[in-house]
């Protein structure tokens, strides 16, 4: 229990005293548990977790059936992760509604990775924007296997009329955990964009999703 340590070492109260970004992120965890399981106090229990997944990135990003095999994740703890995991992606989701994109490419990047990096499947979303290159709606367009997605570009440019966006930012994750893009990748999206560019539409950029990378078209020169 975070009750049985001393006061200056308790989250809780270092939290208060010196604000979130002075504790570790075993600290932050254990914070979260709140209560370890018999015979693995919180903060072991926190400092395993990060461990077993290789990081804080990966813990949050780990699926339900990942998180399911983990000793002393019950239902509750399984479920406050997932509600901060959550709130960080509705918070990134904000953001970009508010500003252009290009204003925080790091963010577009960070907001993919939470939402397609841990996935066990493939999966080819596109993000939409306005003239002013504002969020207006992220969907997942197609979803594939292990390995390959059908992506139908006439699918594209329909949802892009629907919505009148004016650009888009294409993404889609590599489930082997490597963001490297592939020769496939790269002639879908030629064809995406000579597609919309048939509607005047923009595609300002591919990201291409890993685990802990997220590799951009534009910033290799690719597009």
């Amino acid at each position: 229990m975070l009750k049985d340590l001393p006061p200056d070492a308790r989250p809780r109260e270092k939290l208060l005293a010196r604000g979130p970004a002075a504790l570790a992120d075993t600290e932050l965890l254990a914070l979260l548990l709140r209560t370890g399981v018999r015979g693995t106090p919180v903060m072991q229990l926190a400092r395993n977790l990060l461990d077993q997944f290789a990081g804080l990135p990966a813990l949050l990003q780990a699926s339900p059936d990942e998180l399911k095999q983990v000793r002393g994740l019950g239902p509750a703890k399984r479920a406050e992760l997932g509600a901060v995991l959550e709130l960080a992606r509705r918070s990134l989701t904000q953001e970009l509604a508010e500003r252009p994109v290009f204003d925080s490419p790091a963010r577009v990047k960070q907001h993919l990775r939470l939402t397609l990096g841990h996935l066990p499947h493939e999966v080819f979303a596109v993000l939409f924007l306005d003239a002013q290159n504002r969020l207006m709606r992220l969907e997942e367009m197609f979803r594939g296997t292990l390995t390959q997605t059908s992506v139908y570009p006439r699918e594209v440019v329909r949802r892009a009329l629907e919505l009148h966006a004016a650009a888009v930012v294409l993404a889609h994750n590599h489930p082997s955990g490597l963001a490297e893009p592939s020769r496939a990748d790269e002639f879908l999206t030629t064809a995406l964009k000579n597609a919309l560019n048939l509607v005047d539409v923009r595609v300002l950029d591919h990201l291409v999703v890993g685990r802990t990378e997220v590799v951009s078209f534009a910033e290799r020169g690719l597009l």
